[in-house]
């Protein structure tokens, strides 16, 4: 959006972590307000009208009516934990939270490096996006400790991510699905 830029574009205006969103990561998304490529987006038009806030949680007004429904679906990426990753990030102070975020992210790096199969990309960012930090970390040692994996066809390194990644979702009632946006009207 033409005039709309943030210093910070790996947690959004809105909340979303675009560090871990597969289009910023594939270089289609600058992320939110990061220059050529941002798209449109209502909830920045109404940053530029609110004085430029850096986060829509630092404005006056927020939660506001623009967020009725934003949650209910996905887009690129989970939508569904925004809330509790704004509380988090105002919790922690904005470096810690995004140090978590790098972490999250080099954690999902080393899934889409050495253990996709070329069909895990979506299934890996959202486990990533949604899992706590202390499950990833859990899955990575469980991952370091069986070192006869390196020696399995890539399809079989996948399939161990997978379950594991699954296990950890199950036992915290995470699904790991998209959701898709509810047809209006």
């Amino acid at each position: 959006m033409k005039g709309f830029t943030r210093t910070e574009t790996r947690f959004s205006l809105c909340g979303l972590n675009c560090a871990l969103c597969s289009m910023h990561l594939g270089g289609c998304c600058p992320g939110c307000g990061g220059g050529a490529g941002n798209q449109s987006c209502t909830i920045a038009k109404c940053s530029l009208e609110h004085g430029c806030v850096q986060f829509c949680w630092e404005c006056p007004e927020y939660p506001c009516p623009r967020y009725e429904g934003f949650d209910d679906g996905d887009s690129f990426v989970p939508h569904r934990n925004r809330q509790q990753d704004i509380a988090q990030a105002r919790a922690l102070g904005l470096e810690a939270y995004l140090a978590q975020l790098e972490e999250k992210h080099a954690i999902l790096d080393a899934f889409l490096e050495g253990y996709n199969d070329g069909r895990r990309k979506t299934l890996f960012n959202t486990a990533v996006y949604l899992l706590p930090l202390e499950d990833l970390r859990s899955v990575m040692a469980v991952l370091g400790s069986r070192p006869e994996l390196e020696e399995q066809p890539i399809k079989e390194r996948a399939l161990a991510v997978v379950g594991l990644l699954q296990e950890a979702a199950d036992r915290r009632g995470i699904s790991l699905k998209l959701n898709k946006k509810p047809k209006k009207g």
